[in-house]
């Protein structure tokens, strides 16, 4: 795949790191990131707008130099089983390597960092700052964490290193032995799985899904607390066939216990015209999971009766209850149901 026919600058800029994959090429040096594999010319970027050829060599732009920083509630990424009730620090880059339709973040995830007013905030700064705010883990969020590939990794090792977890949200569209070296540090991810076609995922996204798939794959056999994210769009994702296949997938490769988020899309980006999912669709969804043995299902960006709360798979107690972003109570000890002692996948402390 060619690069991205925006000129970047002749040299390096101060947020400039060479990147940790790439390789030779015949026209310019390959990027090895994700599956887009861009050859990308001297002076000219890679798809994601933040990876360029600067003398041969590729480097990421979005070094220390994030366009979007908040203190959010943990919920919001979203993650229910997660460290649930607490603040994590969030952080984001310009740039993304896929170019999703419905993208809500577009003004940032389809530009270059040298197009948005960015914040200085190099690694070790990010560390102290989140340490300052309190809070227990940090995100990587807003855009693809991905495509600031360097910037995610040296971070993280640092979060380790000082006690504070990583999470990435990511749509997980990233080539094998990068995902691997980067799950060392990750403590716990939500993965956007767009689309269960990958006629899709290249319609609606410019990807594909197979490495999507294998990304979750790895990341669950590496340890790394999954949540799912799959946002129902009218006339795109909706097709309950479509979503019977996803879910059974789930279950049949080790993520019953991963907990599904399904989303209600809102009008965004190049998909204005479109309608809100209607409530029974995602009611529906959420049957469907439920039904092919994923234990924890919730509905997101609309408040549906129960479905935002947790139950225990056994005996179907309530074990956290919550109201939009906020935790009312939880009846969880040591990982377990207080009720019937059945644990309850996730990081609770």
């Amino acid at each position: 795949m060619t690069g991205f026919a925006g000129d970047v600058d002749e040299k390096p800029w101060k947020w400039s790191k060479e990147s940790l994959f790439w390789s030779p090429a015949l026209r310019g040096a390959k990027c090895l990131i994700c599956p887009n594999e861009c050859i990308i010319k001297e002076g000219r970027s890679g798809l994601c707008r933040n990876r360029v050829n600067y003398s041969g060599k590729i480097y990421s732009i979005a070094y220390g130099n994030p366009c979007s920083i908040n203190i959010d509630p943990v919920e919001k990424k979203p993650l229910n089983h997660f460290l649930p009730g607490s603040k994590i620090f969030s952080v984001g880059m310009a740039g993304c390597n896929l170019a999703c339709m419905n993208c809500q973040n577009a003004t940032i995830s389809q530009v270059s960092p040298k197009e948005t007013r960015n914040y200085d905030l190099m690694p070790d700064k990010l560390i102290a700052e989140t340490i300052a705010s309190k809070c227990p883990s940090i995100a990587y969020t807003y855009t693809e964490p991905i495509t600031s590939y360097e910037y995610t990794f040296v971070s993280a090792k640092l979060a380790r290193q000082e006690g504070i977890k990583n999470v990435i949200v990511t749509a997980g569209y990233i080539n094998e032995e990068p995902l691997r070296n980067l799950c060392k540090y990750i403590d716990a991810a939500n993965v956007d799985l767009k689309s269960f076609s990958n006629n899709i995922y290249r319609k609606l996204c410019a990807g594909a899904l197979d490495p999507v798939l294998n990304s979750l794959k790895i990341m669950n056999k590496l340890g790394v607390w999954l949540e799912i994210t799959n946002l129902v769009i009218p006339g795109w994702t909706d097709n309950p066939d479509m979503i019977k296949r996803m879910c059974k997938w789930l279950a049949e490769n080790g993520l019953s216990n991963a907990p599904l988020h399904f989303c209600r899309f809102h009008p965004d980006h190049k998909l204005t015209h479109l309608s809100s999912t209607p409530i029974g669709i995602l009611t529906q969804a959420r049957e469907i999971a439920l039904s092919a043995g994923i234990k924890y299902v919730y509905i997101g960006n609309v408040s549906v009766l129960d479905s935002e709360n947790t139950y225990c798979p056994r005996c179907h107690t309530m074990v956290v209850e919550r109201k939009g972003y906020s935790i009312l109570q939880k009846n969880i000890e040591n990982g377990a149901c207080k009720k019937c002692g059945e644990k309850i996948a996730g990081v609770w402390e």
